[in-house]
């Protein structure tokens, strides 16, 4: 006979569960943000790292190259062997990427070193949302998905901080650490969380959802009693068998549709990652210490702004997690939208009375320098509260079973396209004009909002075996359960 455990018990171990699964976010966001305290120490170092403009650039993006990979196979992968064992393949690519990366010996094999973490990170994107909703119960599915992004935007802190730390103990970045150069400990500094991470992964229960489409009806069962609290596991198991037998095993073929080649929830799916980039959000993080100088601030003080940012993002992330099982994915996300579109318009309009110093940079005069810097800030809360987060709750949950991993690789492999184009676009944006940068942004904001009202189904409350039918997206859309 099965252990009886209170509500409070079972609600306790699948939040410590899905902790587990959301390191894999916080791998994602550490390996994506290491290497901003790196790169400069990278192109002075004397040891073969003579970095060019273009060179030190694509030193910069390489790993979005194995991210956009990584989230492509990671979902068929994970329909075939389990959720498991790809976030073990994430840690052990993780692993490498930051023993390889620290140890490397000229610019190639970082950048394939970087890829190779690139990998992890695109695995990790698709896998943990995926997992993280099929072991969650409904009514706190949103709260738990959140700790995706929530896991992001701390392993990102974690990278800013560890990298000044490092950086301050050396002296700087190219200086002698611990019998290396300081910058190569930054990067082997990711192997620590890669095997906790692994560690972790080992120990996790594999999702119910693959079990049953396995016919491991047995562990299945045991999975949907003790971790994610079902009553009635008979009726669950038959619940998801019938989904699974309407729909047939998955593909990436399962995907294909009427609409442009694919399925109109898939194209849902692409269109939300796509508008989480095209706000430009990574804008912020990747070039926020030239825009902190522009508006008057010196080097160190936009150092400093840019952690504080990071902090601010990790603090409305939380309010995220609070608010989205009470005021739901649709609402949330509107309200997103039209924050980030004012805030992106007001930034565009400040610096278009930006002026030339003698360096050829941009500076802004008062009061247009304080609208910047408010705006910026106001919009890094409008994304951290709304489409950071909420993306990938969406993304995890809005997928029938029988296409969930698959078309969650396609979406997170198109977010990272996205994602690819816009980081290296700015600079040739900015070349145009900031005034011209900020506004494409801000379209894109506002654009989301119509997207949102039009498009995209609320799926608060609803169980996953609920996602079945392209049919029903319209019916879905204004309907959430409260």
């Amino acid at each position: 006979m099965s252990r009886v455990q209170t509500p409070a018990g079972i609600q306790g171990r699948v939040v410590a569960v899905s902790i587990a699964a959301a390191l894999g976010g916080f791998l994602f966001g550490f390996d994506t943000a290491v290497i901003n305290g790196a790169v400069d120490a990278l192109a002075g170092d004397v040891s073969g790292f003579d970095l060019g403009v273009g060179l030190k650039g694509f030193a910069v993006s390489s790993a979005l190259i194995g991210c956009a990979v990584g989230a492509w196979f990671a979902g068929p992968i994970a329909n075939r062997y389990g959720r498991i064992p790809v976030m073990v393949a994430a840690a052990v690519l993780f692993f490498l990427s930051a023993v390889g990366s620290g140890l490397a010996f000229g610019v190639i094999d970082l950048i394939v070193w970087r890829v190779v973490g690139g990998l992890g990170v695109g695995a990790a994107s698709v896998i943990a949302p995926a997992y993280i909703a099929e072991v969650s119960p409904a009514h706190i599915r949103g709260r738990l998905g959140s700790l995706q992004q929530l896991a992001i935007v701390t392993g990102i802190f974690v990278a800013l901080l560890s990298d000044a730390l490092l950086a301050g103990i050396a002296g700087e970045a190219a200086a002698p650490l611990w019998g290396l150069t300081a910058w190569r400990w930054m990067f082997i500094a990711e192997a620590i969380p890669a095997v906790v991470y692994g560690v972790m992964s080992l120990r996790l229960p594999e999702s119910p959802r693959y079990l049953v489409a396995r016919g491991e009806i047995e562990r299945a069962s045991e999975v949907l009693s003790t971790v994610t609290g079902t009553v009635d596991v008979k009726a669950k198991i038959a619940e998801i068998t019938g989904t699974i037998n309407t729909e047939r095993s998955e593909s990436l073929r399962d995907l294909r549709g009427h609409r442009f080649g694919l399925k109109p929830v898939v194209w849902v799916g692409i269109l939300l990652s796509v508008f989480q980039q095209f706000v430009g959000i990574n804008v912020i993080f990747y070039y926020s210490t030239t825009l902190w100088q522009s508006v008057g601030f010196g080097e160190a003080q936009a150092l400093v702004i840019t952690v504080i940012t990071s902090v601010t993002n990790i603090a409305v992330t939380i309010v995220a997690i609070l608010l989205v099982d009470r005021v739901g994915r649709r609402p949330m996300l509107m309200v997103g939208s039209i924050g980030m579109a004012v805030s992106l318009g007001l930034m565009s309009l400040a610096f278009s009375f930006g002026e030339l110093d003698a360096q050829g940079a941009v500076t802004l005069p008062d009061p247009w320098a304080t609208v910047a810097l408010i705006c910026a800030n106001a919009f890094v809360v409008f994304f951290g509260a709304t489409w950071g987060p909420l993306v990938w709750v969406l993304l995890g949950e809005m997928f029938p079973n029988s296409i969930r991993a698959g078309a969650l690789a396609v979406a997170a492999a198109a977010q990272w396209a996205a994602n690819f184009f816009i980081s290296t676009t700015f600079p040739a944006f900015a070349e145009i004009g900031l005034t011209f940068a900020y506004g494409f942004y801000a379209f894109f904001a506002l654009l989301s909002f119509f997207f949102v009202y039009f498009k995209v189904a609320e799926t608060k409350g609803k169980e996953l075996e609920e996602m079945s039918d392209d049919a029903r997206v319209e019916r879905r859309r204004r309907a959430p359960r409260a």
